[in-house]
């Protein structure tokens, strides 16, 4: 009897152990539901949340996962899929022909040309070594110069430069002192644009650009040392042919002919790279841009319109919400996913990348690099999150990928919209609980 006793303890201690062995590691709703029930600061906004397991490919958890959220810069994922589905790995620089005496040439939206950090050149390189006539064949953009549902009052902050089928140096004026303490302007074309305003008084010193024009007015105010001020230019045909005669030292004439079948393509700067910089600062510039690169690869014209039009229907149908989807920066409130959508979207970028380490890189990394580095720390070294973060006014998310130190290989989409207390409150409470997510999984 004893003996019959002792196995029943003894197999009930192994079940025990098996049991708690076998949830150890396992991600339990219970835990992730408690963690949410007692943050205060998702309770007085809406929150949505889903976190899923890429594994065993199921969703964990879900708070509003269906509902519908204003993504901001998460928008940026659906523009990176789109180029991984349209784009082979080198962005296009421009399309061209030779006629006689005559090279004549279309943009395609490229927007490593002359970028400042992606300082594609190739483009350049072709024209500058024509010995031919340049002709800058105009018209394929079908687009506004800003995204639907933009805000118009930004123009003058450096996140949103007008979209062009022909961007030059990121559409983007940088105006600094200079060791001497005298302002300056790059491009250096744009100085003749550059004015002293008396009757121009901001609180502090602030360079502020017409709406409608290229003239930049600066205060009569003591230049402070260190200023540097990035502003937007206000984008047209004659000043593209501007900029690009004055760093050719050549003649450009602008026609308007119907892109040929003849075309030949040159191609500027590896792909991968071009992600890397749109993702990980954030570059609203690069996103817009893309969309007409894909235009121009797939239609023959640049209409961005059309490039997401087609994705909807032909690489995003299978969401299970359909995006309202209408630009390609997420600076438009019209913006708006699911988060159960973009973890299939984040599923769907893994398989098209078929390298995690790849995809990693170029990432936002937390602790590492981008716009979540100064966010989360890494845990000894090892960073453990990549994500793209969204924020507009009252609106902060992230969405992206996250190892636990188990190794489980999760997706998140986190999205906090509608609130009123600042920004960062909601950054570290999301940070908080991802961490968490990570250390005891």
């Amino acid at each position: 009897m004893k003996i019959r006793m002792l196995t029943i303890i003894l197999l009930a201690g192994i079940l025990l152990f098996l049991n708690n062995t076998v949830y150890a590691g396992k991600i339990r709703k219970r835990k992730i539901k408690k963690l949410f029930k007692h943050s205060l600061i998702v309770k007085d906004h809406f929150t949505g949340f889903a976190l899923y397991d890429m594994d065993s490919k199921k969703m964990i958890y879900e708070l509003n996962a269906d509902k519908y959220f204003t993504p901001a810069s998460n928008t940026k994922l659906f523009t990176f899929y789109t180029c991984l589905k349209m784009l082979g790995d080198s962005i296009p620089a421009l399309k061209y022909i030779t006629r006689n005496d005559s090279l004549i040439f279309w943009g395609t939206g490229d927007p490593s040309f002359l970028h400042s950090d992606l300082k594609g050149i190739n483009g350049l390189n072709l024209l500058k070594n024509a010995n031919t006539k340049l002709f800058f064949s105009t018209g394929q953009y079908q687009n506004d110069f800003y995204g639907a549902g933009w805000a118009w009052d930004d123009y003058n902050d450096y996140y949103q430069a007008e979209i062009t089928e022909l961007p030059v140096e990121d559409n983007v004026a940088v105006i600094y002192a200079d060791k001497n303490g005298e302002l300056q302007i790059t491009p250096s074309y744009l100085k003749q644009f550059l004015k002293c305003d008396s009757n121009y008084k901001p609180s502090v010193f602030r360079v502020q650009r017409d709406f409608s024009s290229n003239t930049f007015v600066y205060p009569a105010m003591k230049l402070p040392l260190n200023y540097h001020q990035e502003v937007p230019w206000k984008t047209s045909t004659a000043l593209t042919l501007g900029l690009l005669q004055d760093t050719l030292k050549k003649q450009i004439e602008e026609i308007h002919l119907p892109l040929s079948d003849s075309a030949k393509t040159i191609y500027n700067t590896n792909a991968d790279s071009v992600y890397k910089r749109m993702l990980q600062p954030s570059d609203n510039f690069i996103a817009e841009q893309l969309l007409l690169v894909c235009s121009s690869v797939k239609f023959k014209t640049l209409n961005a319109d059309s490039v997401i039009a087609y994705s909807k229907a032909h690489y995003l149908n299978d969401l299970p919400d359909v995006p309202e989807w209408v630009d390609g920066s997420g600076l438009s409130r019209r913006n708006l996913f699911t988060p159960r959508s973009i973890i299939k979207l984040l599923c769907k970028i893994s398989v098209e990348m078929k390298n995690d380490s790849l995809l990693h890189s170029m990432m936002p990394t937390g602790g590492v690099a981008g716009t979540i580095k100064s966010a989360y720390k890494t845990d000894n070294g090892i960073p453990f999150v990549w994500a793209k973060t969204g924020s507009l006014s009252n609106n902060h998310n992230q969405s992206g990928y996250l190892i636990t130190r188990k190794g489980k290989r999760l997706a998140f989409s986190f999205m906090n919209n509608n609130f009123t207390r600042p920004s960062k409150e909601i950054r570290d409470e999301m940070v908080r609980i991802m961490t968490y997510i990570h250390e005891n999984y």
